[in-house]
């Protein structure tokens, strides 16, 4: 199946079409390249060509070239670019490919399509590792990426920028579900550890009661962990982990404050958390998100219907 991308920009079509078809500024939104570059000036009549590069880990590098081979402005204002690609580099999965791009004015800006498609290499392992892994992966880039553009030409946040907040929100997000795991599985239902035990004491609940609260909470906890990871652009979840460290906290000094003063205190612990949380609160705002694009046409059918 062909990928298939499409959202909406509250921006003008030349902004739109400058940042996506300049090299110099495409590969500061695309996830997909790490360079994209003119190659030599081509003979009359001859498409443009290009070249591009991706880079992975532990310096290993994808390249591959590419050519504009159509491009027309039609009567209802929309701009089409259609375009060829392909790689020589044994190491690359994409062997050849072709798609297009589509900007159509609308009534709130531009309306930005992509469609393309391409064979892979090394036979019935490399068409089962593309539908199994590499071409759901980089439909989400190519989605991602379109929604870094758009914060870029509406609200102004540099592709860089956006970039980074995604990576401080993801090791906050992350972090947060780790601690709600952690201390869900190993100090309650893999226990319960002899601390919290006698802080459950402390509260009022006889020994067999504060074994039970404690498996509840443990549960409560990992069920915590895995929902966070799953509303990933959501705020509700860290609001409720920010509140959590406060409350935690707040209730330890009332029941138990003999364990504020230990060496591995629920005061850092809770602290952490909820600074953790607040980090995650802060940058929600200027992260792209796939999940803002329409990925399949029958949805992008509806959308262009109701406009």
């Amino acid at each position: 199946m062909a990928i298939f991308v499409e959202t909406d920009l509250a921006c003008g079509p030349d902004d739109l079409w400058q940042r996506a078809a300049d090299p110099v500024q495409h590969e500061r939104w695309d996830l997909r390249f790490t360079g994209i570059a003119y190659a030599a000036p081509p003979a009359a009549g001859d498409p443009q060509r290009f070249d591009y590069t991706t880079r992975l880990a532990f310096g290993i590098a994808i390249r591959g070239q590419g050519e504009t081979i159509a491009e027309r402005d039609r009567p209802d204002g929309s701009r089409v670019s259609a375009l060829r690609f392909w790689s020589g580099d044994r190491l690359s999965l994409i062997r050849e490919g072709r798609g297009y791009w589509l900007l159509s004015p609308t009534a709130e800006g531009v309306r930005f399509r992509t469609i393309y498609d391409y064979d892979t290499r090394f036979g019935a392992l490399g068409r089962l590792i593309d539908r199994i892994a590499f071409r759901p992966l980089i439909g989400w880039a190519t989605a991602w990426s379109f929604d870094r553009l758009r914060l870029w030409l509406e609200r102004g946040i540099d592709p860089g920028t956006s970039a980074r907040l995604a990576l401080v929100h993801g090791l906050a997000r992350v972090g947060i579900a780790a601690i709600f795991a952690w201390h869900g599985l190993v100090p309650k239902l893999l226990g319960p550890d002899v601390i919290e035990r006698r802080m459950m004491a402390d509260a009022g609940f006889a020994t067999d009661a504060a074994v039970r609260a404690l498996m509840g909470l443990g549960v409560a906890e990992l069920v915590m962990a895995v929902a966070l990871l799953l509303t990933w652009h959501r705020a509700g979840l860290a609001l409720v982990a920010l509140g959590f460290s406060v409350v935690a906290t707040t209730l330890v000094a009332a029941t138990s404050p003999a364990v504020l003063g230990a060496a591995f205190t629920p005061v850092t612990l809770n602290l952490g958390l909820g600074l953790l949380a607040a980090i995650d609160l802060l940058t929600l705002d200027g992260i792209p998100s796939a999940g803002r694009c329409r990925r399949r046409p029958w949805i992008a059918g509806a959308a262009e219907a109701r406009s």
